[in-house]
């Protein structure tokens, strides 16, 4: 009996013990810590932790910003010892970790009403399967922008026939008319979108040999004649920063740089295809929140306490001040601050018919192939058909050998 007894009390001293760990606890044991791993400029950081402050002393909210952070969850999401229990990450990712079962859908922590409040286009790139898993806070696409001192408004081409004449003509002595990174997937899928082409289809399908895409690569070849031979990131942007490029197309990030070299800069709608009637289309970037799932129970009451307070309009304002990027929130495009933002009423505009980025676990593989499609295409001289039969042939292959 008495080793029974003391064998009980052992028992209910251990108990106690765990259960003053309220910090990591769940909901009902006093004071919860959530933590949040990100990879975001300090600016935008600060947004979400000033925002995130005033849940404490209840929920405190850790930020931690975190190198290779997808590596990072990849390894340790199933680890409630070392996993964190949100992360604020592009939507891209969501369909690799929600099929390693390692998130949680947000409709398990937010009502419709909250849901109601978003932009379709960026729930839809949340949406994997048919479930959301992730809370957005803003987005990004790529725009048409052009240095007003050598282009004027009136001068900007509406079509890309247009633009094509207006880079025969200003294309000399140093001068660029247009320049773009033509053979990065990301910067040149807005010629294939406005042929009606994709790169995969939503079984994971390559589409490489489509005849849509076939068409857009034919039709692009002649704007090459007009640009420099090389596509690189740095060099399309120093064109453009140091004037001698009138035009390109680039995302919000370029910005703050084009303004602190005294460029006036202006932006456009993207030009039009006239043959299918479609703007260029670039793909569309979503910035949010995400649930691990093993937070999901434990944490449930702190964690939708969390993504309620930053389904504010005001953290979407803030956020889009300081990141240069798009509220994810409709009601934000009331209020004057964002309206007065010509950057982010043009991304707006773009994001009317921009194409979230697929978040499938085939889009990686979809990259490294149609980056090969293009620079064969662009910068070697392959015949279309040719490259784009060989690179889906591998395409195919690598994905089967991921099944």
């Amino acid at each position: 009996m008495k080793r029974i007894i003391s064998l009980l009390m052992v028992i209910a001293i251990s108990i106690s013990m765990f259960s003053g760990c309220g910090s990591d606890g769940d909901d009902n044991s006093g004071p919860v810590t959530i933590t949040i791993w990100h990879d975001k400029e300090e600016a935008v950081a600060n947004v979400l932790s000033e925002a995130l402050v005033g849940l404490a002393p209840e929920i405190n909210v850790i930020l931690e910003k975190k190198d290779g952070l997808t590596g990072a969850l990849k390894i340790v999401g199933n680890d409630p010892s070392s996993a964190p229990d949100m992360y604020f990450f592009a939507h891209d990712k969501v369909g690799v970790y929600a099929e390693m079962g390692i998130l949680e859908p947000i409709t398990s922590f937010v009502s419709e009403d909250i849901l109601d409040r978003y932009i379709d286009m960026t729930l839809d790139a949340a949406t994997y399967k048919e479930e959301i898993y992730q809370l957005p806070i803003y987005y990004e696409t790529l725009l048409f922008m052009y240095n007003k001192n050598l282009l004027s408004e009136d001068e900007v081409p509406k079509t890309t026939e247009e633009l094509y004449q207006y880079m025969k003509e200003t294309s000399k002595d140093d001068q660029f008319g247009f320049v773009e990174q033509h053979s990065n997937v990301y910067y040149s899928v807005p010629w294939i979108h406005a042929f009606n082409g994709r790169l995969i289809d939503a079984e994971g399908t390559p589409l490489l040999t489509s005849d849509e895409i076939i068409e857009a690569l034919e039709y692009h070849k002649k704007f090459l004649e007009f640009m420099p031979g090389e596509s690189e990131y740095s060099t399309v942007n120093t064109l453009f920063l140091e004037e001698l490029a009138h035009s390109t197309i680039n995302g919000p990030w370029l910005v703050p740089s084009a303004r602190d070299a005294g460029i006036d800069l202006g932006f456009a709608s993207m030009p039009v295809v006239e043959k299918t009637g479609k703007p260029l289309t670039p793909y569309s970037g979503v910035q949010g929140l995400h649930v691990l799932k093993v937070a999901a129970d434990r944490k449930h009451d702190a964690i939708s306490k969390v993504l309620e307070t930053i389904s504010n309009p005001e953290l979407g304002i803030k956020m889009a001040e300081v990141s240069g990027s798009a509220p994810a929130i409709t009601s934000c495009y009331d209020d004057e601050r964002i309206k007065n933002d010509d950057m982010i009423m043009a991304m707006k505009e773009t994001a009317d018919s921009a194409v979230p980025m697929p978040n499938i676990p085939e889009m990686d593989v979809m990259f490294v192939m149609a980056g090969n499609l293009l620079v064969s295409v662009n910068m070697k001289g392959t015949d279309v058909v040719e490259a784009a039969e060989k690179f889906q042939k591998k395409a195919i292959q690598v994905i089967d050998s991921m099944k």
